[in-house]
This record gives structure tokens, sequence and C-alpha cells, in this order.
């Protein structure tokens, strides 16, 4: 029960998400955002084995931007002819800046949720093994993605034993962040560098194992299976309650 999430079909997700996403721009009212919010958090609490430290991590930059533009929407919006509800100082906040405000932070929150979600609970292997098989995606762009996907924490290792090597040698630290920018290239040139061989080697490889573009067979196979369609009938029935929360205000 509580891995329900991380074993849906990652395109069958994929597609919940997307669509849920592309709903939620229509509406403008705050309290359509805020359903949503509590929704997916709801479903992730109950579906899902989510590390909710790291969530919270993750979330962090999403509510300062939230705040962001609840703060500049309140000054700086367009007022019209709404009455106003209070004065702060020489600031005059109308209904429409307070509605707005709130609408605009909430979007922020509720497409930053679902899009959380979707992170926490999907492996990125299966993610493309799944639109490779339901979705008919190229074998070529799809093992470009994945063998992208494992260089990232080998180029990261890099980077970190570069620096390590110039501080040994005195050249790794500068008083100035600027000189210190300046002089980065003297460590991206050799990471692009070992970057491209990896990937020549790596074009090498697959084009030694016959790899084409051609229809291949699959050791894992991602099916769609009936809970797919019950998860993906519940993000839509969270979409549809938020979105009704139109009428209700």
């Amino acid at each position: 029960m509580r891995r329900l999430l991380h074993e849906m079909n990652p395109s069958m997700k994929f597609l919940a998400v997307t669509s849920c996403i592309l709903t939620l721009a229509f509406f403008f009212n705050p309290w359509t955002p805020l359903l949503f919010f509590a929704g997916v958090v709801l479903l992730q609490l109950l579906l899902s084995q989510t590390n909710w430290k790291l969530w919270s991590l993750a979330m962090l930059p999403f509510l300062i931007g939230a705040f962001g533009y609840f703060w500049t929407t309140l000054v700086f919006g367009q007022s019209g002819d709404s009455p106003v509800l209070w004065t702060i100082g020489t600031i005059d906040i109308t209904v429409q800046q307070w509605e707005l405000a709130w609408s605009l932070s909430l979007r922020v929150l509720a497409f930053s949720s679902i899009s959380l979600l979707f992170a926490f609970t999907t492996d990125p292997v299966h993610f493309i093994q799944s639109l490779m098989q339901q979705w008919k995606l190229s074998p070529k762009l799809a093992f470009s993605v994945l063998i992208s996907y494992q260089f990232l924490p080998v180029l990261q290792k890099e980077f970190v034993q570069l620096q390590q090597a110039h501080r040994i040698r005195g050249t790794g630290s500068r008083s100035s962040t600027f000189k210190r920018l300046t002089e980065s290239r003297r460590l991206l040139i050799p990471l692009l560098a070992g970057a491209v061989r990896k990937a020549e080697r790596a074009a090498f490889a697959m084009e030694a194992r016959a790899f084409t573009g051609e229809a291949r067979t699959h050791y894992r196979e991602i099916t769609l299976a009936p809970k797919d369609f019950v998860l993906f009938t519940l993000f839509s029935l969270v979409l549809t309650i938020s979105c009704s929360a139109i009428f209700w205000t």
C-alpha cells in the first residue's frame, strides 16, 4: 500500500502529472491550487515511502519563490477598481491584489508538489524503459538519455578530484569570487575533455554490440496493470475536486 506510487507505471504517472499541470494552468482562483496541493501531499503520505526530510529541503526553494510571488503581487500588482482591504504605510492592498497574490503563490506550491511527487516516486531508468515500451520512444534517444544519466555521478566525482588536485598544487584557493569564476576553466576544460572521451568510448561499445535504432526486445518488461488505471483515476479525482472549487467561491 505504501509503495503504490513507486510501483505505478512511469509513463502513466507522467501522463497523469502532465495532465494535472496543464489543467491547473487555466485556473486562477486560490482555492483550486490549495486543494490540489493538499490532495497531492495526502496521496504521497498514504501511497508512498517518501523521505520527508529530503522532500522538505527540495520544497524550500519553491516556498521561497511562492513567498516572493505573494509579496511582489501585493505590493506591485494591479489594483483596478477593487476595494481596499487595508493599508500598510503608503501601500494600499486591494481585494484583487490579495486574491491574485494567493493564487500565484499557491500555484507555485501546487506545481512543485506534483513535480516532486513524480521525482521522488519514479526511477529514471524505469521511466525511460517505460517510454520505450509504452510510448515507442526511439531506442537511440532513450539510451542516449540513460548513458547521460549514468555519467552524472562520474562527472561529479571527477570534478571533486580536480578541485582537490588544484588545492594540493596551491591553485584552487582564491580570495575573490570573481577570480574563482574566471579560473574555473581550469576545471571545466579537462572535465569536458574527459566527458567527450567517455561518450566516444560508450558509442564504440554500443556499435561493437550491434546496437541500432531498430525494434528491440527488453530484459525488464514494464507493463500496464489495473492498479495503474486506479491510481490514474485517483489523480483525476483530486484534480476534479480541486477544479470544482471555482463553483464554490
